[in-house]
This record gives C-alpha cells, structure tokens and sequence, in this order.
C-alpha cells in the first residue's frame, strides 16, 4: 500500500484516483477550487462518469480517499505524485503545457521525502524529461525524485472500467527504482505492464490514439465515396471486420470523431513531427478529413432547403459521444452555430449534456437564430422542419420511423447512421445518413 497524492481532478486524475484507492491504497486527490473539493468530500462526482460516484462515496467512507486544496501537506506526505491536469490544445496545434509545469513546481517546493512523480496527462515526447529537470531546478529539500510517464487510455462514458480492467499498463521509467515502485502500485491491478523507456510510454499514447483515429477518419472517406458509387459502408465494415488484421473496433462511420484527445492527440503528434523536419502525411490527411467531415450533414441540408431561417430545427444530441457530459470537440458545437447564423429555430436534446451546452449557447435569441433546451426527444420533434442527429445515446438510438411522424416534414439528417434506409421509406420519412 503506497500513499498517493494525485495533482487534478477532471476526467484523468480523478478516475485515476479513485481506483488507485479501490485497489487499496491510500490517496489525496489535490484540486485548487474549494467548492469542487467539498463537493466530491459530499460524494458528488464534478463529472458524468458511469460508476465513478459510487466508487468515490464508497472509498472516501471507508477512509483510502481524501480530497484537499492544501497540495503543500498532499506532497509532503506522497510516495508518488500523479499529475493528471489538462494540456489543453494551443492555436498552432502544440499542447500548453503551463499546467504541468505549475504543478511540477509545486511537487519540487513542497516534497519532503524520496518521491516518485508520474505524468499521467498526455504530453509531446520528451516533456518527462523536461519536467523531471524542471522539479530538480526548483527543488528544496534533499531527496531522491524521478519522474516517470504512464499514459491513461481510458474513454469517456467508460473510464472507470477501463481503469481498472484495462488491456495494458504502460509505464515509463529512467531507473529501477522507478521502475520498481511503479510495478508495486499498480501489482493489485493484476493487469499485463508494458515497461520502457519514458520517451518510449509518451509516444504509445500519441500512437495508439492517432492509429484509432485514422482509421475512424480512413472509414469516413470511404463513406463519403460509397454514397458516390451507391454502395453502403455498413455493409462495406461488416465485411472488412472479418479480417482479423482489421477487427471490428472504429469502423463505423459518422461525423466524424470529438472528445478531448483525438482531436488534440493527432494536432500535437503533426506539430510535433513539424517541430523535427518531419511531416506525418497521414496523421495530416485524418485532421482534415475529419474537420470537413463534421459539418457534411449541414452541407446536404444546405442543398435540400432554400433557408434555415424561422424553421424549426430539432437537435438531437449535444455531447460528443454517448456516456459523458463532455461537449469538447462534439460536432454540435460545429453545426449549431452554422445553424444560428443562417436564422434557425433550434430545439436542442440531450439527457445529460444540455447543461453544458448552456453555457456556451445560453437559451434565447443567438446570431439570427435562436436556441431552446428541451427535456424530452417528443418536444425536440415536434412541429419541426428538420432533425439532425450528433449524438447516439440509448433513447434516441430507440427511436422508431414513426416517432418522427411528430415533425411538421419528416427530414432528418442523421450523423451516426443509427436508423434503418428501408424502415425510414418505407414510413415516407425523408432520410439522409452517412455512406448509405
């Protein structure tokens, strides 16, 4: 049993946190926002995670979990530090790394004992050893750190599980010692470990994360091809799924791929290249592809209708994926204020992200359109022009043709391909997905 301190609690340090303390250790989860850290002592997760409260309540009454703004007493005490803050995505594509370096300065003037800091948050190859030499530039007190990589490959909506029953540990380590400790903390996981060097750990991460997104955005191009032949890529993914060298993950087409690390991953692995005389062509090719990929279905719309101005326009869906709260990268941030520009009426659903949502686009009179937060698929639907579907959460993948017999034109344009070609004409609901 390690005591852990955990410098972050957004989707990475707080998930991370609160299975190192599931698994039976002793763990401080350190944020700067008192209200945040009193809610969480409450038992409340600051994010929509499937079986993270439970976790957290369970844990904190039990006593392995603790939450505190005191990071100086959080230090002082921890065998190991892991940073799990934000490295938000700059204007030229490269990660803003002034999160991590606040943090490591914190750890180097505030441990007081042989220590061990894990960068957790994906950072561009070298950065470990970057910060490493940034603690030791800062550093108070006589004793032994290291620093080492451990790349989380959890997704949002399933976080927890992949904590804690993940496919592989990937850890990154300069010394034994490091090394050593590393392999203890994570030895109640009973999972497989990866080990090597840090460089090695920090471009994993970049590369499993950009290969799932090329082949999202290879599917995508495809998509839009099939649509020009007549072939539909459904049927195209069922058969290439087969192909054990394949598989059947990430094939399915859409508008294209959100969230908080495909988009970022696959703009800092090119600037990177760039960085070292080095252009990554493909990784290039599924950063455009998907950029134009997520306005496509508000392009077909744009051809079909004369106007968007005073119609009724119901969205269905705000966050980027199902199982999450998160609007980061979401295509609805892409469409709706195309939308509002050209004087949409909006109808906006989603059962968790509507929230959000509002903060970015309050409800009322926006650019030339407008926007209204519903609470139910029916009042979204009914009377309405046109529906657009970016998210496929359970109840609007429940959805059958008749129930969009509410509109006042049944013309839905759906970004996920969630409903049947047949069912949909055979209903007189005038249909339009992506590659069929």
């Amino acid at each position: 049993m390690y005591k852990i301190a955990v410098a972050g609690t957004g989707y990475v340090g707080l998930v991370a946190g609160v299975c190192f303390a599931e698994r039976g250790h002793m763990v401080t989860c350190v944020d700067i926002d008192e209200e945040k850290v009193k809610l969480m002592e409450s038992g409340v997760s600051p994010i929509y995670e499937s079986g993270l409260e439970e976790l957290m309540q369970k844990n904190y009454s039990e006593g392995r979990l603790h939450y505190t703004t005191n990071a100086a007493k959080a230090y002082s005490e921890a065998d190991a530090i892991f940073i799990g803050v934000g490295t938000p995505e700059l204007p030229n594509g490269a990660a803003n790394l002034t999160y991590i370096a606040e943090v490591a300065r914190e750890i180097a003037e505030n441990i007081t004992k042989d220590c061990l800091v894990v960068v957790k948050s994906t950072v561009p190859i070298g950065t470990n050893d970057k910060v490493e030499q940034f603690i030791h530039d800062f550093l108070v007190n006589d004793v032994r750190v290291e620093v080492a990589s451990n790349p989380e490959f959890l997704a949002q909506g399933s976080a927890v599980k992949d904590t804690l029953y993940a496919a592989r540990i990937i850890i990154g380590t300069e010394s034994k010692w490091a090394e050593d400790m590393l392999m203890g903390i994570y030895k109640p996981f009973n999972l497989p470990i990866v080990s090597v060097n840090r460089r090695s750990a920090e471009m994993i991460k970049y590369a499993s994360n950009d290969f799932l997104a090329l082949k999202i955005s290879y599917m995508n191009d495809i998509a839009n091809l099939c649509e020009l032949v007549g072939a539909n890529i459904q049927d195209v993914a069922k058969g290439m799924s087969y192909d054990e060298r394949i598989g059947a993950r990430f094939l399915n087409a859409g508008i294209g791929f959100g969230g908080s690390c495909f988009p970022k991953d696959t703009k800092a692995l090119a600037y990177l290249a760039k960085q070292n005389n080095y252009e990554l062509k493909t990784v290039e090719a599924a950063v455009a592809i998907n950029k134009k990929q997520k306005i496509k279905l508000f392009e077909k719309a744009s051809k079909r209708l004369i106007t968007f101005n005073d119609l009724k326009v119901a969205v269905l869906g705000l966050t980027f994926k199902p199982g999450t709260d998160d609007l980061r990268e979401a295509p609805s941030l892409e469409n709706i204020p195309l939308l509002l520009e050209a004087g949409a009426d909006i109808y906006a659903y989603d059962p968790v992200g509507k929230d959000n949502f509002n903060k970015k686009y309050p409800q009322g009179k926006i650019s030339n359109g407008n926007i209204t937060y519903v609470d139910s698929i029916q009042k979204a639907l009914e009377g309405a022009n046109v529906c657009f579907v970016f998210t496929e959460w359970k109840d609007i993948r429940d959805l059958k043709a008749k129930d969009f017999k509410l509109m006042r034109t049944p013309l839905v344009y759906d970004g996920r391909n969630i409903y049947s070609v047949e069912e949909m004409k055979e209903n007189n609901i005038e249909y339009y997905s992506i590659g069929r």
